[in-house]
C-alpha cells in the first residue's frame, strides 16, 4: 500500500512540474531577440544597390539649381515652383517648400525647357538632361546642374518606440539607421519578420527582412529608398498575450498545483 502511495506521489510531483513549467521559461529567446545573433568578426561584400542611385518617381519633390559662367542668365532657371510637400508635420500642419514636383505623368516643369520626363530616371540622368537641353538650346556656357532631394523620407511603424516618418537629408539610410531614428525595436517586436513595402514601376512590393542573421549587411534591402516604409511585426507570443484567455492560464495552472499539493499533503 506505502508503495502505492509513493508512485501516486511520484506521479502527481511530476504533474505539478510540468504544469508549473510554463511560469517559469519565458517564450522567447536569445536567439530570436538580438540583433545578428552569434555573429564573430567578419566582414560582408557591399550589395549593388549599395551605391545605386535611387530613381525618380511621382510625387518626389527636387531642388534643382542652375550655375554658369554668366550669372543673370543663370538666373531665370533658379526660379522654383513653389508647393506643399504634402507630408504633415508633427503638429499636424502642411510645410511648404520650394521644389519641382514630380507630377502623375513624372513630369517636372522647367523654365523655358518646358516639361521634362523625370520619373524613371536617376538624378544622375536628369542631371544629364537638363545639361544637353541648356547647351543644345545655347541657353547657358558650360552649365553645372545640381539636383537633390527635397521629401527623401521613410516611415517606420510597429513594435518601435518612436513611429514616425524621417526626413532624410542625405539621402542615403541603412535600415539600421532608420530602426535607430525611431528608437529601435521592442522587446516585444518581431526581428525574423520585418516587413519592407518599397514602390518600384508603379507597384508597391513587399520583402521580408531577417535582422537576426548577418545576412542583411549583404541585402539589397539594407539601403532604404525614398517613401520606403518599414513595418516590425509584434512576435507571436505577444500576440498571445493580448488574447481572453491567456491572462487567466498562470491562474488555472496555479489553482490545478494548489490543488495536487493539498491532495498530496493529506493522504
Amino acid at each position: 500500500m506505502n508503495n502505492t502511495n509513493q508512485t501516486t506521489k511520484r506521479t502527481l510531483k511530476k504533474y505539478v512540474f510540468l504544469l508549473l513549467l510554463p511560469l517559469f521559461i519565458g517564450c522567447g529567446s536569445m536567439e530570436k531577440s538580438t540583433y545578428f545573433y552569434g555573429t564573430q568578426e567578419a566582414s560582408f561584400r557591399s550589395s549593388e544597390s549599395d551605391n545605386m542611385e535611387n530613381i525618380l518617381q511621382p510625387n518626389d519633390l527636387l531642388s534643382i539649381s542652375i550655375s554658369s559662367v554668366n550669372q543673370e542668365a543663370t538666373e531665370i532657371f533658379n526660379v522654383s515652383n513653389q508647393v506643399a510637400t504634402g507630408a504633415s508635420m508633427a503638429s499636424g500642419v502642411l510645410s511648404q517648400a520650394s521644389g519641382y514636383l514630380v507630377d502623375k505623368k513624372g513630369f517636372i516643369r522647367f523654365p523655358i525647357l518646358g516639361e521634362l520626363l523625370a520619373a524613371g530616371r536617376t538624378k544622375q540622368e536628369l542631371r544629364e538632361k537638363i545639361t544637353n537641353e541648356l547647351i543644345t538650346r545655347k541657353l547657358l556656357l558650360d552649365p553645372v546642374v545640381d539636383i537633390r532631394f527635397l521629401n527623401f523620407r521613410v516611415s517606420v511603424l510597429g513594435e518601435v518606440k518612436r513611429p514616425n516618418v524621417f526626413t532624410v537629408p542625405s539621402e542615403k539610410i541603412s535600415i539600421l539607421e532608420a530602426l535607430s531614428l525611431a528608437g529601435d525595436i521592442t522587446i516585444d517586436g518581431d526581428k525574423e519578420q520585418v516587413a519592407l513595402i518599397r514602390e518600384k514601376d508603379g507597384n508597391k512590393v513587399f520583402h521580408r527582412i531577417n535582422l537576426t542573421t548577418s545576412e542583411v549587411f549583404s541585402s539589397d534591402y539594407f539601403y532604404l529608398q525614398s517613401n520606403d516604409i518599414l513595418y516590425i511585426a509584434p512576435r507571436p507570443s505577444k500576440v498571445a498575450e493580448s488574447s481572453v484567455a491567456k491572462p487567466w492560464i498562470p491562474v488555472i495552472l496555479s489553482a490545478i498545483s494548489l490543488s495536487i499539493i493539498t491532495i498530496l499533503n493529506f493522504r
